[in-house]
């Protein structure tokens, strides 16, 4: 995806399950939204969500993809760099994810921790040390 000012950036999409109406979640985490259209039934069909500049859409289950929760495992994993990684963690687990590994330094040269959101896909939340 190249922005408007023609830098590339990666834009996972996330899917969730069909006729989701509820994404308070990620704005409890911080997220904002961008855009979003509904189905007629005022499900979500895509959201483009941003946080601090990295930009992610929700979208509902389509062209064979599985969300994680149906597909009974991980999909991916998003790696998202921030300044804070103790305060985001803390934040998500606020906003209601799953701490699977707490924030700690690692050897490799990263501090590093991980969540799941509400909907199963797994967040690891890192910092260059």
């Amino acid at each position: 995806m190249a922005t408007i000012d023609n830098t590339t950036h990666f834009a996972p999409e996330l899917h969730i399950p069909n006729g989701t109406f509820n994404i308070d979640f990620y704005t409890k985490f911080g997220a904002t939204e961008h855009f979003h259209f509904l189905n007629d039934d005022g499900s979500i069909h895509v959201v483009e969500l941003e946080i601090n500049g990295a930009i992610f859409h929700l979208h509902e289950t389509m062209r064979n993809a599985l969300e994680p929760i149906s597909a009974k495992g991980v999909t991916a994993i998003i790696g998202l760099f921030v300044p804070n990684v103790d305060e985001v963690m803390q934040k998500a687990i606020q906003a209601g994810a799953t701490e699977i590994s707490p924030a700690q330094d690692y050897d490799y040269g990263y501090r590093q921790g991980m969540f799941k959101d509400p909907f199963g896909h797994c967040w690891q939340i890192q910092k260059k040390i």
